[in-house]
């Protein structure tokens, strides 16, 4: 099992997230809000985004080390070779 789907509800959570913050951008510039506070605004959306690329790229690396190693349990049965 990847770790994207193990931690799903996670990830998802962070996506809705990433979502609302984007939904409040739209709101912004449908206000015409000030330039500043739309580039906030977006600044935000780009470090929640850097956020969830870095717990998926992390997992991704916490799980290739693993079955490297054949010391997760979760790998040795899933044909990791010693």
């Amino acid at each position: 099992m990847t770790h994207t789907v193990r931690e799903k509800d996670k990830l998802l959570a962070r996506v809705r997230r990433i979502r609302g913050q984007v939904e409040a951008i739209e709101r912004a510039l449908d206000g015409e809000a000030g330039c500043e506070q739309v580039m906030h605004l977006i600044a935000g959306v780009r470090g929640a985004t850097a956020g969830l690329m870095a717990e998926v790229v992390e997992g991704a690396h916490a799980s290739r080390r693993c079955r490297e190693a054949s010391g997760c349990s979760e790998h040795r049965s899933g044909g990791a070779t010693a």
